[in-house]
């Protein structure tokens, strides 16, 4: 897909539509200086052309008991690689799960109430046929959540690009 672009209202509007999700469309025009009808077409197109993708709350798995979080990456069939995605879909303690390069092929990053439990689920895994073996670390602490606000800042440019020269 291509990239969209987005210019500094899209940028704005995006962001608060992040850091104030429950307010409405008509207080977040207001505060962006636009017509109700230019965010609501605005927010329409990036929709559409699938840059925002969700609306939902954000959940936090360790308020929920699932306090442990690691990142594993199994070794599989690549033959079996879409019956294991298939697989992988139905086991709710994986967050996500990418086929990648390098060491290992699928990636997951798996919430558990405890150790023992992450590795129940990794054991669970492993019996699937075409899956070989496995590759684990903990997480001990999250410096950076996911987020795509930053790159959001920059792309809509909020933000000076870093220079890659200055080290």
């Amino acid at each position: 897909m291509p990239r969209q672009g987005l210019d500094r209202l899209d940028g704005r509007m995006l962001r608060l539509l992040r850091e104030r999700p429950r307010e409405g469309l008509l207080e977040i025009a207001r505060q962006l200086g636009v017509a109700r009808g230019t965010l609501q077409a605005r927010l329409d197109r990036l929709t559409g052309a699938g840059v925002v993708t969700g609306y939902g709350p954000d959940v936090d798995v360790a308020a929920l008991g699932h306090v442990v979080q690691a990142f594993t990456t199994f070794e599989v069939d690549q033959s079996a690689r879409e019956a294991i995605a298939a697989r992988l879909q139905a086991v709710p303690q994986i967050l996500e799960a990418h086929i990648v390069t390098g060491p290992g092929d699928i990636w997951c990053r798996i919430a558990g109430t405890s150790n023992q439990h992450v590795q129940q689920v990794i054991d669970h895994v492993l019996e699937v046929p075409g899956v070989r073996r496995s590759t684990t670390v903990i997480a001990l602490s999250a410096v950076i959540p996911y987020r795509v606000q930053p790159l959001v800042d920059e792309l809509a440019g909020l933000v000076q690009k870093p220079d890659a020269r200055r080290r």
